[in-house]
């Protein structure tokens, strides 16, 4: 009896050992860019899905129509950015300045874009649906919002609650 306990407590450890260790086939490493100096860096066209760009400078970044679907972005500086056509659908956009940047087409889909600046930001046929973004930057937002998403369908005025 105590040798036959004895197999089952290898065979469960070892079990344990191989499915504790196993990695799965599609697992993806997350890209992490806390306190990155991007200034000036071309990401456009790339998958960089749940990407973590925390207290990172990327001024001038052109992030072109890269998907950055649960991606999160704090505290960074994105002066006279291109993102045009980027999905940011259910990222956080925390304390991020995207003033002078180019907004347009982009997909914030149910992003949480709390204490974010979008200070002269083109956002021509940007879908906010389901954002959480400040009272104050919609209603700056509201004020210069046109154009339909290409990809949703969704024309941005309606996507911010813009009243007309």
């Amino acid at each position: 009896m105590n040798h036959l306990l004895r197999i089952v407590v290898i065979l469960l450890l070892a079990v344990g050992f191989v499915l504790g260790s196993a990695t799965p086939v599609h697992a993806q490493e997350v890209v992490n860019l806390t306190y990155a100096q991007l200034d000036d860096q071309d990401f456009s066209n790339q998958d960089l899905v749940g990407a973590v760009f925390a207290a990172s400078s990327m001024r001038r970044v052109s992030m072109r129509n890269s998907d950055l679907t649960n991606a999160m972005m704090t505290e960074s500086v994105l002066l006279d950015a291109d993102l045009h056509g980027v999905n940011f659908s259910g990222a956080l956009i925390d304390r991020v300045t995207f003033d002078f940047s180019d907004l347009s087409d982009a997909i914030l889909i149910g992003a949480i874009a709390t204490r974010t600046r979008f200070y002269d930001t083109d956002i021509t046929g940007a879908d906010f649906t389901d954002a959480v973004i400040d009272r104050y930057q919609v209603s700056l937002m509201c004020e210069r919002a046109d154009g339909v998403n290409p990809v949703t369908g969704v024309a941005t005025r309606d996507s911010l609650g813009c009243k007309d």
